[in-house]
């Protein structure tokens, strides 16, 4: 009997495949609670009917061991049909095989320690010109401004646009990024539609910036500056019309995610001041005149504990899709050819066998002592994982501290109250009245 006979005697998984045509799409949209009541029901493992397409729905680190291990073997990267059009063919994110890989290596060099260092002076920069006038302003809405703050930082750094925010291109991209996960009815008046006007209009302006920086003498080293020069092993680079892909994919991976990761520290220290007070001390015991540098923040090891708790307590990207290649085993369920398997980092990251009391916010359990995470492999995955894990997570991970330490060193925050803290039902997570804070100096930080 073939391997094929054999997994076809497999039971599926537990499940429901709901309706036709739209299965249980709506119920995955609107209920924040639809994995949890149906892992509850039946394991780690269950079937559901999303977006188009019969679905797995798996959680835990063995389960993510596996997918992450067999790419290109029993899964292939899939993104929804919006998505894919919108970051372009050439994008890295929807590149498959060995293409993928050869671009995977031309972009990773804008994220090189040497090219990192560089960041460091301008992600400060920006950081204190916000804060400057946050502090002026006093109280106001934290999430808006945080995700223009990371538009600015990203735009800078991969294509020396400064104060990117305020200009067309600012305006094209939010456009742009609305209508990435939207359902794909291309009219002028849709998501969708304006989302694709809107990224012909971004891609010109990009252009734009590249045969601007093409007749230029290289006077700062942004990302663009090194994709420009960089080549692949067979000595070949990237084409002016894969370059605009690839600039518009770095622009959303150092842009999105990152806004609802910063937003996220911001309101768990606010919540946990005994965290707070310890992060605190630790930039105090470093001296708060130190040069943020890359060798100043790796002393940071309280920080850094409280950065990755804030990545595992809410992830900002809840899980990742792939398709599924070729037929295989998960868990003892047969997983047929043409199925979506959708990994879960959220459930994954709550794990009873792998984390103490993992709905408390607890920086101790990446202390040398615990590292809870090391127990089990692919059980704490913000990043993704194997081939496909992340290529900014450095970069992510620099600015978030760079951010962090900014904050802890001189100013402090409050949560107004009245506000509704509950997670809106979004791509990335953030609170549903955008947190809204009381922001200024500490007494004498600033004299």
């Amino acid at each position: 009997m073939t391997v094929s006979e054999n997994l076809k005697k497999l039971p599926l998984a537990p499940g429901s495949l709901g309706l036709p045509f739209i299965g249980e799409s709506i119920q995955f949209l609107q209920d924040p609670d639809f994995s949890a009541k149906r892992h509850q029901k039946y394991g780690s493992v269950f079937k559901t009917h999303i977006f188009g397409r019969p679905t797995l729905v798996v959680t835990g680190g063995q389960i993510n061991r596996f997918i992450f291990t067999n790419e290109n073997k029993y899964f292939s990267n899939n993104w929804p049909y919006s998505t894919r059009v919108l970051l372009g063919p050439a994008s890295v994110s929807v590149q498959k095989d060995g293409t993928h890989q050869k671009r995977r290596k031309i972009l990773s060099q804008a994220f090189q320690p040497r090219a990192l260092a560089s960041y460091t002076s301008v992600i400060e920069d920006i950081t204190h010109q916000y804060i400057d006038r946050w502090e002026k302003i006093n109280k106001f809405t934290w999430y808006p401004e945080i995700k223009n703050y990371t538009l600015d930082v990203a735009c800078k750094l991969f294509v020396g646009t400064d104060n990117a925010s305020k200009t067309k291109l600012g305006e094209y991209y939010t456009t742009w990024v609305s209508g990435l996960f939207s359902l794909p009815i291309n009219l002028p008046w849709s998501t969708f539609g304006k989302a694709l006007r809107c990224r012909k209009l971004l891609l010109a302006e990009i252009e734009k910036i590249i045969h601007q920086r093409q007749q230029q003498e290289v006077t700062f080293e942004d990302a663009l500056s090194l994709l420009l020069q960089a080549t692949d092993e067979d000595g070949q680079s990237l084409s002016v019309n894969e370059l605009k892909d690839q600039i518009l994919t770095l622009l959303f991976a150092g842009h999105e995610t990152l806004t609802s990761a910063i937003a996220s520290f911001c309101q768990l220290v606010a919540q946990h001041p005994q965290v707070l007070a310890l992060a605190r001390e630790e930039q105090q015991k470093l001296g708060l005149d130190t040069p943020l540098t890359l060798e100043n923040l790796k002393q940071m090891t309280y920080l850094e504990q409280v950065l990755k708790e804030v990545l595992r307590f809410i992830p900002p990207v809840g899980g990742g899709f792939r398709e599924v290649i070729k037929p295989c085993e998960i868990q003892g369920y047969h997983v047929p050819q043409g199925w979506s398997v959708l990994f879960e980092i959220n459930n994954t990251h709550q794990d009873r066998n792998i984390y103490q009391a993992p709905e408390k916010f607890d920086p101790e359990r990446f202390s040398p002592e615990r590292e809870e995470n090391k127990s089990q492999a692919f059980s704490y995955v913000p990043f993704g994982g194997g081939m496909r894990e992340c290529l900014g997570k450095e970069f992510a991970r620099l600015e978030m501290k760079i951010f962090a330490a900014i904050l802890l060193r001189q100013y402090q925050w409050e949560l107004l109250p009245n506000q509704n803290l509950e997670m809106a039902n979004t791509i990335t997570p953030r609170t549903k009245d955008g947190l809204k804070i009381s922001f200024q100096a500490l007494s004498g930080s600033k004299e």
